[in-house]
């Protein structure tokens, strides 16, 4: 392909050269044509030649097609390298099945490729098999957290228990119930980490409702009012993971506020029918700018203050960024003016 571009450019020059010589010259209002030369005490001379247009006109044409040529050789010869960006783009921790597989051959290119496949098999085997830990350690501890929770239960109901064993029993059932906690946060969050076996129609307004309702009892114990501003949006995702997702967001603004605070859940849809929308915002301490990101890591929570008292096992929020993830879906939080955080998430309206 550039050997050829460059005889098209080689010849098309030579053309041109010939095209634009002057075939003729007028001296003093003599006209003579070459090879006669002019006369050299002429002051001054005129050079014309009837083809000088149209060689100027080849001449562009001809460096406009080499242009175009080496345009498209380029891109041929770049196309692995796009091929393989739009791949790498689009992994994530819901589809690392996806691979290059480049045609056969021995260029530098497939051997790339190669390498690169070579990398995500192991980094998919790496990442299912921390999941599938996370979700075997985490069944494998719900059987000896209910055994204790029930014998704690049924030493305390022995009318020979005393007040020591009493205190003691409230203090294990409050531990074990964390413990519990965590147990089901680390199920939901490798669930999640895992994608979407499939979608249903899921109405984000009636869910959002339904969550309101259940959190009531939890609202008035921390003298929380409860806002709701619920228009109808439909999108396609899990049932369950999107009910943890407003659980987890509701509870954390009701628990993380202040007396006489607010919590406002607001569900919209986009006009154009692109996404629905889901807004959390609360009342509270005020929330540095530079702490929200770290907020939805794993374990990661916010100052001591929110450890003390509050029964968290820092897996609220990292369940949250880990359901819409798997939704394909964006999630942005800021802290408020006054104090507390919003969040605000956007789930696609329709299945890609």
């Amino acid at each position: 392909m550039s050997l050829i571009g460059f005889l098209v450019l080689a010849a098309g020059v030579d053309t041109v050269r010939n095209l634009t010589n002057p075939v003729g010259y007028t001296c003093n209002g003599l006209s003579a044509t070459f090879p006669a030369l002019p006369p050299s005490n002429a002051p001054a001379c005129s050079f014309h030649g009837p083809l000088l247009l149209l060689g100027y006109v080849t001449m562009v044409i001809l460096l406009a097609l080499t242009a175009w040529s080496w345009w498209l050789l380029a891109g041929w010869a770049l196309r692995p390298l796009r091929d393989t960006a739009e791949t790498v783009r689009r992994l994530g921790p819901q589809n690392l099945g996806q691979r290059i597989r480049l045609a056969s051959g021995t260029d530098p290119f497939k051997e790339l490729a190669d390498a690169m496949d070579d990398a995500l098999d192991r980094l998919a085997a790496g990442y299912e098999s921390q999941r599938r830990f996370a979700a075997n350690a985490s069944h494998e501890l719900r059987t000896p957290l209910a055994v204790q929770r029930l014998l704690t239960e049924v030493a305390l109901e022995d009318p020979a228990a005393g007040q020591d064993l009493h205190r003691l029993g409230a203090q294990l059932l409050v531990a074990n119930e964390r413990n519990e906690r965590l147990v089901e946060g680390l199920l939901t969050l490798a669930e999640s980490d895992r994608g979407l076996q499939g979608v249903v129609p899921v109405p984000l307004n009636e869910l959002a409702a339904k969550v309101l309702d259940s959190h009531q009892e939890l609202a008035d114990k921390h003298d929380v009012l409860l806002r709701r501003k619920l228009a109808e949006a439909v999108v396609p995702g899990d049932p369950v993971l999107l009910e943890r997702l407003i659980v987890n967001l509701v509870s954390n603004a009701i628990t993380y506020n202040e007396p006489a605070g607010w919590v406002e859940v607001e569900v919209s849809a986009d006009p154009a029918g692109e996404h629905g929308t889901l807004m959390v915002r609360n009342t509270g301490p005020e929330v540095p700018a530079e702490s929200v990101t770290t907020m939805f890591e794993p374990f990661r929570r916010l100052g001591a203050d929110r450890l003390a008292g509050r029964g968290g096992v820092g897996l609220g929020l990292a369940i949250v960024r880990s359901i819409v993830t798997a939704h394909q879906g964006t999630l942005h939080a800021r802290p408020r003016q006054d104090g507390g955080l919003e969040v605000k998430i956007e789930l696609p309206a329709r299945p890609s």
